[in-house]
């Protein structure tokens, strides 16, 4: 049994990718768009493009994983390695140089292939990690929750502080002298975030241990093939990228709908006891608020896990959200109104939080399964498919969502009606994208994702007998 200090350890981990997940995912389009100046075309097409790239990449890192050996193990050495060049490639991505346009748009494609790059180089020896720290099944589920509220709670902290950051250094910052740009605001703000990441990332590596010793003795060439047979692993990458797009589809696009649709300056009034006061209604406030409700989901799989199975489990929450999203469409623009917005948020967020810890935990299933089955160690391989399902997702998401924004007529906005929140009249098949966005389409998304689960066959039962053959076969 693990200790406690290695599960929080091994979750600080994902809190740091998440930190940085979370504000490429929510605010990345919103900063090419807005404030580093792209066309909404140039943008989707960068998004695309270079996630594209960086899910391609997974499985190559995931190979040189499986195959490194060192006196501290096979993916953990990866944390301390590339932790510093993950930082500064965060802050060169929200750099914005006074270059032309052209000029700048290389540089966007430069920065965010290499970013994109090192976040692989990272991610993905540190998510094989959990195949390799137990070979209990139910352990490794847990291991699994540890790393997604701490994810979550990392989410919480850089998206509740993200807009506060911006604004701070844009007055002035510590020495009180303004910046000339919102791009510089941007900028810092990056760079307090990117040292918190730093830090995060060398902890884990202290904290965490590899217990499992796996070596992979059959070919590249063999690992891929058993990869390409694996029908779990293939039922599971479906619903993978269902999920990741469902979140990026979402996320991607709550800077545009408050941007648009709430309004810059809207409040929600709170009556406690005697005292009765507003609260700014802003998209760092409902994003923050559903990585809180995300933490609250985590704490609920492992429970639910064991009583209804991974599979059923799976298929219940989609079923949920899709419903949940479906209904967002019809809540009104009133104070009423946000207050049901707050409420979906939560709800949504909770059953979000359920499906990460649940989905890595299935990998680390599919991981037995090809051991047992292929007689292949290529745990990095099938858990930098995960990573590569994420990031399709969030590459077709992202760019999906400034395609059909630029598709429907959106207006972005200037640098300068950003920094003044200046509104703009957008016509009303804008209104309508970004409503749809925020609600059917998702929704449909979730529909798919339960229509490839209900074909997946490793249930709890077939679980427990791979891991009692695979405990014999280590012996």
């Amino acid at each position: 049994m693990a200790r406690l200090s290695e599960k929080i350890g091994y979750g600080f981990g994902d809190m740091s990718s998440s930190m940085f997940w979370k504000v490429f995912s929510y605010y990345l389009p919103f900063f090419y768009s807005n404030v580093f100046g792209l066309s909404l075309v140039d943008a989707g097409v960068l998004v695309l493009v270079t996630r594209i790239w960086d899910a391609v990449s997974d499985p190559m890192m995931g190979i040189v994983a499986d195959r490194t050996q060192t006196r501290w193990g096979k993916y953990r050495p990866y944390l301390l390695w590339v932790a510093p060049l993950f930082s500064i490639a965060g802050i060169l991505l929200f750099t914005t140089p006074d270059w032309s346009y052209g000029a700048k748009l290389i540089y966007a494609y430069v920065t965010y292939i290499l970013m994109m790059t090192i976040y692989t180089a990272i991610n993905v020896p540190y998510g094989a990690m959990l195949g390799v720290m137990t070979d209990d099944s139910q352990e490794k589920t847990v291991f699994s929750s540890f790393r997604m509220f701490f994810a979550y709670g990392g989410s919480f902290i850089a998206l509740a502080a993200w807009e506060p950051l911006v604004s701070f250094f844009k007055a002035g910052g510590i020495k009180g002298v303004a910046v000339e740009s919102t791009a510089v605001a941007w900028q810092h703000a990056m760079i307090v975030i990117a040292a918190a990441c730093l830090v995060l990332f060398l902890l884990t590596f202290a904290l965490t241990r590899e217990r499992l010793k796996t070596v992979s003795t059959v070919s590249i060439g063999k690992d891929f093939r058993s990869l390409l047979s694996n029908r779990p692993w293939w039922l599971l990458i479906a619903a993978a990228l269902c999920f990741n797009l469902f979140c990026t589809v979402r996320g991607a696009t709550v800077a545009y709908y408050f941007a648009d649709i709430i309004g810059f300056d809207t409040t929600i009034k709170i009556s406690l006891f005697t005292f009765d006061f507003s609260l700014l209604f802003y998209a760092g406030l409902f994003l923050s608020v559903g990585e809180v409700s995300n933490m609250v989901g985590v704490a609920c799989t492992v429970p639910l896990a064991r009583r209804l199975g991974k599979k059923s489990l799976f298929i219940a929450v989609n079923a949920a959200l899709m419903v949940l999203s479906a209904a967002f469409f019809f809540i009104p623009v009133s104070p009423a109104g946000f207050w049901l917005m707050l409420l979906f948020q939560v709800l949504i967020s909770i059953l979000t939080g359920m499906m990460s810890p649940l989905v890595w935990s299935m990998y680390a299933d599919v991981s037995d399964y090809a051991e047992l089955r292929y007689k292949t160690a290529s745990t990095g391989l099938i858990f930098s498919s995960s990573s590569m399902a994420q990031k399709f997702g969030g590459a077709i998401g992202g760019a999906a969502v400034l395609w059909l924004l630029s598709a429907c007529g959106y207006v972005p906005r200037t640098e300068e009606q950003l920094a003044s929140q200046t509104l703009i009249s957008q016509p009303e098949s804008a209104l309508l994208c970004l409503r749809m966005l925020m609600s059917f389409i998702p929704a449909a998304v979730a529909l798919i994702a339960i229509l490839a689960c209900h074909f997946y066959p490793l249930t709890a039962e077939c679980m427990e007998d791979i891991n009692r053959q695979l405990r014999k076969a280590r012996l």
